[in-house]
């Protein structure tokens, strides 16, 4: 039987409870007395405790155990919530998202037994309460139900129809002078996932033997064909007791009987059976009538869980990102058909161009659109699972540094496409991190400059067009652009007569560059120089871009602008000497068509001057190094494209029109040319590279 199956819904849910964990040990700080909290948090660690216990991960289990421990002292009123108790709380769920981690990496929790975490949960709890009642009941409790637990129960294995081959195995395992123990399992009725507290048994006791027969069948079992018991006979050179003991630390098992057997019992048993069975004599329907009220008990469990089984709130499905993938893939390649059958049907001279011939072209453009939107929409998240994590840092960081501060978060319901909110999250903890140490002051400072002692961080996420918008913001210091100025003259970056020359914008661009940190100590939060620079390169390497604003002694403002979908966008198709070139229409703000006579020179480079505006001309045959074209153009068709708030002209021969294109990977041979993002294929099976408007300014 596979654990695996269980162990993807078991890490998921791990993470819903701990990120709900999180968020109310934050709540509960700012508010010790709120019951509702405290009653949510109790549930989370319960049911956190049973999961880690069905998975058989005892550590985890341990430690969950005692959280749970200190809530419901919390809850009975025998303690208060502090500051102190909420470190130490967090500590465990630090802990318990280790053991995750290590489940993630090899399906098992590792070592580490965090005894030091669960003695200071002890140490609190015993100094706030007097005692830690409810470890020292618990004995108690378990010694009083097993008498009972001991009457009633049958040993179910004796049932068992042995096969030749599996009464051979018993026989040879007695020869080698191995122990043969004939085992009946009882589960707790009220049990849901039976199958994987069975294969919990059969991984605790194979660490003591081998399992010769299952009854019923291994494969019945797995697919929980059965009441609430199961039995099996184990070859082991351990003591019965031993074997016993360790299938009664599986949780939810009710009870475990069975004896040491033997090979001439089995078949004197066996034989005892048939002779009973051919008589048919009067005590058989006693004899079948006792186990009756077990059978009626299994029966009422199933229907528990069926109720218990249904969904109620949650309507939502867990996919796999591989087969979503897949299906984009496969919109992918309808698209490319499409795109074949316009191109045919404008072809000249075709023979297709009846009426009917053109609806049909239309009614696949119109699923393939839809079906594009449906597909999106299913790899869209809401980009709350990265930002819920930061709260709880801010709060880390705010004692770390000894400063006040708080995180204002908006818009955390804001969509991005999987992959880009997968890889979002590091870039945005950096610059949260920067505005925690390099932006906000301390509170001296802050008092002398007239600001509120708390320095406020805010988070906003919002839509605008094909692109998402987050600006991470503080009221901090701002950039001291006097001082990256001399750090860049200091490093040899510019001359000193250049640096006076340098736009506010261009200043700030050095804090972009590799190893360029203002840092004046190194810390374990920052100033380390792997900074902004690796930021950078992470959003761009997702399409997107960063800009700052900053205002000296008030704050600054980080921008990230990211595209909604990296896989099929639409595109303003354009030929650059009979070359077809693609560039994304969320970048293009005008196209122009600009006489010869209008360009102007500013610093030796061709500009334009347009509604007011000084934009530089890019000329494509130069940056794309073809040779330049001999016969002298009256007027230049330019693309206006957009980068934040810069904008370049680039020069085009020829407009092809607007399409639909999908995004192909180049692979690892053209990487270090970022000015080409990707290729596409068009319907005339042509490849087409697609520029990066981006890259280009």
């Amino acid at each position: 039987m596979d654990v695996s199956q269980y162990l993807e819904i078991f890490i998921d849910e791990t993470n819903e409870h701990l990120q709900n964990l999180s968020d109310c040990i934050m709540s509960l700080e700012k508010d010790p007395e709120n019951m509702d909290t405290i009653n949510e948090i109790f549930r989370a660690a319960h049911s956190l405790k049973g999961m880690a216990g069905t998975m058989g991960f005892k550590r985890m289990q341990h430690l969950t155990h005692d959280m749970e421990n200190v809530f419901q002292e919390v809850r009975s009123g025998n303690m208060k919530v502090t500051s102190g108790l909420v470190d130490v709380l967090f500590q465990c769920l630090d802990a318990i998202d280790a053991y995750l981690e290590n489940v993630k990496e090899s399906s098992d929790e590792g070592t580490e037994d965090n005894e030091a975490i669960i003695q200071e949960l002890n140490d609190i709890l015993a100094a706030e309460t007097g005692s830690a009642p409810e470890e020292k009941a618990a004995p108690a409790e378990e010694k009083k139900e097993e008498p009972a637990a001991q009457n009633g129960y049958e040993k179910k294995y004796q049932n068992a129809e042995l096969s030749e081959k599996e009464k051979d195995a018993i026989k040879s395992a007695e020869e080698r002078g191995a122990n043969v123990y004939g085992i009946t399992v009882y589960i707790q009725e009220e049990c849901l996932l039976k199958a994987a507290r069975a294969f919990l048994v059969f991984k605790a006791v194979e660490d003591y033997g081998d399992i010769l027969v299952y009854y019923p069948s291994s494969q019945d079992i797995e697919d929980e064909k059965f009441e609430n018991d199961f039995s099996f006979f184990l070859e082991t050179e351990a003591p019965l007791e031993k074997i016993i003991e360790v299938s009664k630390t599986v949780s939810e098992i009710a009870e475990v009987v069975g004896e040491k057997v033997t090979y001439n019992d089995l078949i004197a048993a066996a034989e005892k059976k048939e002779t009973a069975e051919a008589a048919q004599t009067t005590p058989a329907p006693t004899e079948k009538a006792a186990p009756a009220p077990t059978q009626q008990k299994a029966k009422a469990a199933p229907a528990k869980k069926q109720n218990g089984g249904k969904p109620v709130t949650n309507r939502t499905v867990r996919v796999d990102i591989e087969k979503l993938d897949a299906l984009m893939n496969q919109v992918s390649e309808l698209i490319i058909a499409k795109n074949s059958l316009v191109s045919i049907s404008s072809t000249e001279g075709s023979s297709l161009q009846s009426q009917t011939f053109h609806e049909q072209i239309e009614y696949l453009e119109r699923i393939t659109t839809n079906l594009h939107e449906s597909v999106m929409k299913v790899r869209m998240v809401p980009i709350e699972s990265v930002v819920n994590k930061f709260p709880r840092m801010i709060r880390d960081l705010s004692k770390k540094l000894n400063k006040e501060m708080e995180l204002v978060m908006t818009g955390e319901d804001t969509e991005l496409d999987r992959t880009v909110v997968d890889q979002i999250g590091d870039p945005l903890q950096h610059l949260l991190r920067n505005s925690a140490d390099h932006g906000l002051e301390n509170a001296d400072v802050r008092a002398k400059r007239g600001k509120p002692e708390k320095g406020t961080i805010c988070l906003n996420a919002f839509q605008e067009g094909n692109n998402v918008i987050i600006e991470v913001s503080d009221d901090g210091n701002g950039i001291d652009t006097e001082r990256v100025k001399a750090k860049a003259v200091e490093r040899g970056l510019v001359t000193p007569e250049q640096a006076e020359a340098l736009s506010q914008k261009e200043i700030i661009d050095f804090l972009f560059m590799p190893s360029f940190s203002m840092a004046k100590q190194i810390t374990d939060i920052s100033g380390r120089g792997v900074g902004l620079d690796v930021v950078k390169s992470n959003i761009e390497a997702l399409g997107g871009d960063v800009e700052v604003k900053s205002v000296l002694g008030e704050g600054t403002k980080f921008i990230v602008r990211l595209p909604l979908t990296l896989a099929i966008i639409q595109a303003l198709m354009v030929e650059v000497h009979d070359e077809k070139y693609a560039i994304a229409l969320g970048s293009i703000q005008t196209i122009e068509d600009i006489p010869v006579s209008e360009i102007k020179y500013v610093q030796a480079k061709e500009v334009i001057h347009i509604r007011g505006s000084v934009i530089p001309l890019i000329r494509l045959e130069k940056i794309l190094d073809m040779e330049p074209s001999e016969e002298e153009k009256e007027s230049l068709t330019v693309v206006i494209v957009k980068k934040g708030e810069k904008f370049a002209g680039l020069v085009v021969d020829n407009l092809m029109g607007q399409q639909e294109i999908v995004i192909k990977s180049i692979g690892k041979y053209i990487n270090n040319n970022k000015i080409i993002s990707g290729a596409t294929i068009l319907g005339d099976g042509e490849v087409a590279l697609i520029l990066d408007a981006n890259a280009l300014m």
